[in-house]
């Protein structure tokens, strides 16, 4: 019973949280003219919640959903509460994959799927770097999540000032880059809507096999779960939900490492629970964080991956001197 009252609440604060994000904007429209323009009035107000409200405040739930669920499957798979699509590179990895897919000059629709397929890459490494000497540790995951983060930076620093074809958009680029929700096309919202529901279908599958990974991977194989095969599809996943994520919004920190060890505390560390619960929580977060974005200095709007970032790091501060595994 407590299970389904926090999924309720959640949902409750998601649905309450995307109200406020389509009524709160530089133009005021009440209550009334949201629901006309909803129900398909053509007037401005109709226009602005429709072309631009609406579709990025469900982009942003996309993207804090993913975010917060790939976080939840990687901290489960790494064992250690620091993994997130953020702090391990995998973000990182996907952005660069996109940035590069620009370069090359690939189609729109394309973008995403090289963000998936650098995500996965970046996650893949990350994986085999923290099994180094025979067990995963927050400092082995750390390390290399700083690493490929540097690297994939500054081949991107790279290819913004060398490609001509980057140039011409440079703003829009770097805005990405500091994490920005500017979802205006349907299609694009739609494709990925589609890319994570099988993230957060393929999540919800894997659960129980990733409580396993608990007590280790021995463990794990005792109780009938392949490991290998278990991590493949989990980090196929995350890598789905992180590229999705990226092509969405750019670079957005924190929320998958904040968001599933927070409900942790609530919901506990089943991730039949903690995966649903990650992804209502991380879309109502993120919303949220846009709208503040959006008005705390308005009319200017600042970028979202700084509203994560000054709630995120110290939390992320926090956890790591609590680890008690800093080596001094």
């Amino acid at each position: 019973m407590r299970t389904l009252g926090v999924l309720a609440f959640l949902a409750v604060a998601l649905v309450v949280s995307a109200a406020a994000g389509i009524l709160i904007g530089a133009v005021a429209i009440g209550p009334g003219d949201v629901l006309a323009a909803l129900f398909g009035s053509n007037d401005v107000s109709g226009t602005i919640i429709r072309e631009l409200r609406l579709p990025r405040v469900l982009g942003a739930a996309l993207v804090g959903g993913s975010l917060a669920t790939a976080g939840a499957l990687l901290q489960g798979l790494l064992r250690n509460p620091l993994a997130d699509p953020f702090v391990t590179g995998t973000s990182a990895g996907a952005t660069l994959a996109a940035v590069a897919a620009i370069v090359l000059g690939l189609a729109a629709p394309l973008v995403p799927l090289a963000a998936f397929a650098g995500a996965l890459v970046t996650v893949t490494l990350v994986w085999r770097l923290a099994r180094l000497g025979g067990g995963t540790t927050v400092l082995t995951v750390l390390l290399a999540g700083v690493v490929l983060t540097s690297f994939a930076g500054a081949v991107v620093t790279f290819l913004l000032v060398s490609s001509d074809r980057l140039a011409l958009q440079l703003r829009a680029v770097l805005g990405w880059l500091q994490g920005g929700v500017s979802v205006i096309s349907w299609p694009e919202l739609g494709v990925a809507a589609i890319v994570v529901a099988l993230g957060l279908i393929f999540a919800l599958v894997l659960a129980h096999r990733v409580d396993a990974y608990a007590f280790g991977e021995e463990t794990a194989a005792t109780l009938g779960v392949d490991p290998d095969r278990t991590t493949t599809a989990v980090l196929g996943a995350t890598a789905l939900l992180s590229g999705a994520a990226v092509a969405l919004a750019g670079l957005v920190g924190f929320v998958g490492l904040v968001i599933p060890h927070a409900l942790r505390f609530v919901i506990g560390a089943t991730h039949r629970r903690l995966v649903p619960a990650s992804f209502l929580a991380g879309a109502a977060a993120l919303v949220l964080a846009d709208l503040g974005a959006r008005t705390v200095i308005a009319p200017a709007e600042l970028p979202i991956g700084a509203i994560t970032g000054l709630i995120g790091a110290p939390f992320f501060l926090a956890l790591l001197v609590r680890s008690r595994r800093i080596v001094v």
